[in-house]
């Protein structure tokens, strides 16, 4: 049998898999039906606001941006729903 090549993101993959560190997700169609209703939340940008940040938590929201390759408004944006739906939890 001819040995497939994979490259160092799949390999790292695999050696996660066969360690253990992922788990199976128990109702997979409830996840997936959860996560579209979030996507279309998330995307659907109706309204625009203004919003005062001190110049710190404007740099340290840029900078966490960046580390997430995210567009700080889509940053910010997400944190918001993730708090109003009880996804963000505090302290």
């Amino acid at each position: 049998m001819k040995k497939v090549k994979i490259d160092k993101e799949e390999a790292t993959f695999e050696k996660e898999i066969n360690n253990g560190e992922w788990v199976v997700v128990p109702d997979m169609e409830n996840e997936i039906n959860k996560t579209r209703v979030q996507a279309h939340h998330f995307l659907n940008k109706n309204k625009k606001i203004n919003l005062r940040l001190s110049d710190w938590d404007y740099m340290k929201i840029k900078i966490k941006a960046v580390q997430e390759g995210l567009p700080y408004q889509t940053l910010i944006s997400g944190l918001i729903h993730k708090y109003l739906t009880g996804q963000l939890k505090t302290g």
